[in-house]
Order: structure tokens, then sequence, then C-alpha cells
């Protein structure tokens, strides 16, 4: 075994380019995992459309995309090589053949990592999803390389590799998201603003808490029927209620005239202004993840209501904790596997991230396992 299958994002909004990667260098403390499954999400179509060319300027940890990167940052695999002994962790010892996933590696000596303890916000985070393929560092492969410093989360058996997959970012990003926020009260109502992998795990995460009441604004139908089935106390389809003041009518005639205690904006970035005006006045609201281009206007006197802000960038090692702990624990009480849509081999990326693009995919799976008979490209 001297080097790995992998799709490569050659150019914005073409078919990726199936390549043979030779393998990297196994360093002190890292690992070799053969992708069991990878999933995608919408950064991932984003990247392949070519929103995210642009670095981060005072953010780092926004790094630019440059061509060509092997997509993929939600990876479950199992362990064929170490660099030396590593641990999970729990500092429970791992060996080749166990299932893991990674949080990011970071430099751990700086401020957000030392004093701040906010790791994703640290200026040499390593993510996942948009490497120059000799890296490995992308779950449409073969194999993936997790480098030195990268934290390793066991996998439980009773956890499918497509589940342990989409924990890894979508579960671990809500797990942020819902620390910021604190406690749930048993009276409080929760607000999700879209039904996306996002959104599903914060309903289910919000009705594992405590919530009296979450309500749902999203689309299509069908990932509102998941949120139906895992507890959603009212759904709304913003296909058939097109104006926003009459969504806002909704959320408040179903608050005593309030608006939602908690709003988790699991939409796009625009739609934390419409999240401000379903908040109630002293209520908390938090911004997931980032999408949507272009600014966002927000009149001053919604910011004189007293609600508290947040935003929720990546996740740090406990977050992926949490999140596999969640799908192996709560199993019973939700059907995770209402959130994988199609699987597709590695020669059908592009059509996956099409369908994603088009939001004709909720949570497709990359299956790495297609013939062999590709050319090496010089790297």
């Amino acid at each position: 075994m001297t080097e790995s299958l992998a799709a490569v994002v050659t150019k914005f909004k073409a078919p990726a380019e199936l390549w043979r990667v030779p393998l990297p260098e196994i360093e002190p403390s890292s690992a070799l995992i053969r992708v069991d499954a990878a999933t995608l999400c919408g950064t991932d179509a984003h990247r392949w459309t070519g929103h995210f060319t642009e670095g981060g300027g005072d953010q780092p940890f926004l790094q630019p995309l440059t061509l060509p990167y092997i997509p993929g940052h939600e990876t479950c695999g199992t362990i064929v090589e170490t660099g030396g002994d590593i641990v999970d962790v729990l500092n429970v010892p791992l060996k080749p053949g166990d299932r893991i996933i990674s949080a990011y590696a970071h430099c751990g000596h700086c401020y957000y990592c030392r004093v701040s303890t906010q790791t994703s916000l640290c200026h040499e985070v390593k993510s996942y999803g948009h490497s120059h393929p000799s890296r490995l560092m992308g779950g449409c492969s073969e194999y993936h390389y997790f480098p030195p410093g990268a934290l390793f989360i066991r996998v439980p058996d009773n956890v499918a590799p497509e589940i342990a997959a989409s924990a890894a970012c979508a579960l671990r990003t809500v797990m942020h998201s819902f620390e910021q926020l604190g406690s749930i009260s048993s009276h409080e109502t929760v607000l999700i603003q879209g039904c996306g992998p996002l959104g599903l795990y914060a309903l289910a995460v919000a009705k594992d808490r405590g919530a009296k009441k979450v309500l749902v604004i999203g689309a299509p139908a069908a990932r509102l029927e998941v949120a139906e089935q895992w507890g959603a106390d009212h759904v709304l389809d913003l296909t058939d209620v097109a104006d926003p003041e009459e969504r806002v009518r909704w959320v408040r005639d179903l608050t005593f005239g309030r608006g939602a205690d908690v709003v988790l904006n699991c939409a796009n970035s625009h739609a934390v202004v419409e999240g401000l005006r379903m908040s109630r006045p002293g209520g908390r609201l938090v911004q997931v993840g980032i999408s949507g281009e272009g600014d966002v206007r927000i009149s001053p006197r919604l910011l004189f209501r007293g609600v508290q802000i947040f935003s929720t960038v990546m996740a740090g090692a406990r977050h992926f904790y949490e999140a596999i702990e969640f799908v192996s624990t709560r199993q019973k009480h939700f059907d995770f596997h209402k959130l994988i849509s199609n699987r597709y081999p590695l020669d059908r990326l592009s059509d996956a991230l099409l369908a994603m693009s088009e939001f004709r995919e909720v949570k497709p799976v990359i299956m790495p396992q297609v013939a062999r008979d590709v050319p090496t490209p010089a790297l």
C-alpha cells in the first residue's frame, strides 16, 4: 500500500478527477485511516462552487481555498497505521483496526488554545477537506491522513460509519452552539431556522435537553417530515409561506406574542435578521456556521431588545466527543439514518456536490470503493 485513490477538484463547478495520490509519511502522533464513509455538507458544496476562495482577513482560521484539493471534512475510518503510540480523547490507547473520527489539530500554545480555550479559533488550526492532494487530508479518498496534533474520538460499535461521519461536522457544531447558549429550561420554546442536517440535529438536541416546545421553519417537505418524526411540535414550510411577516407572526402566535426564548439559525446568515425578529426580548440567538453572500443589514432597533447573540465557529474536541456519544446513546429516540440520503462512489463525487448545491440531497455519503485503473498525476 503506497498510494490512495482520491477524488480531486481541479476546477470549480466541474467534475472531479480521480487521482492516485502517494501516501504521506506517517509522522509521530499521527494516524492513517481507511475511509469507511465520508459524508458531505453545505460547506463542501460552497467550496466546490468557488465561494470560499478568499481568506478570512483577521480570521486566519478561515483559510483560503486553492486548487487542486480533496474535498470532505466529515470522515469516519479504520486505523491502518499510526505514528507511534496514540490515544483517544479519553487517553485510551488506539491501534490499527479501531474506528475513529478526528477533531482538528491546533497549535496548543496561542491565546486561543491556552487562555480562552477556544481552539477552533486557533490561527494554526488544521481542518480537513480543502488541502492540496499531497497532504491526503480529505475524506473523498480511499485513505485519509490525520496529522500530528489531531485529537481522536473512538467510534462505538453501535454507530454506523456514515452516522459517525455526519456527527463529525453538523452535530459537533450543534453541540458547540448549545454550549454557547447554556442550559435549556423546561419552560422555554426553541425555534430552529432550517431543517438540513444542522437544523435536524439541533432539533434532536433541543428535545433531548428538555425544551417545552420546538418550532422548525424550513424546506423541503421531506426534511420537515423528519423533523416531525423527531418530535418537532410545529413546523412551517418555507415554500408555503414566502412572506417573512407571516413567518414572524406564526412564531409569535405560538409563543403568546413574545417570540421564541431560543433561536438557532441553521439556515443561512441572512436569516439572522428574521431570527432576531422571532426572538423574544431578552432571548438568545445563535448563528450556527456561515453561509450566504453579501453583507447582512440589521436595524439598530432589533439590537435594542436585549437579545444575546452568539456565533459558532467549528468545534473543539469535546464537542466531537459529545456528538459521538449522542448518536450512540440516543438511537432509540431519533432515527439518525433519516439524515442520510444517497450513496455515491468516488467517481460520482461531482454529482453529489451538484445535488447538494441544488438542495436535492440532505446528507450524501461518498463510498471510496471504486476501480483503481486511473493514472497517477504529478503532484
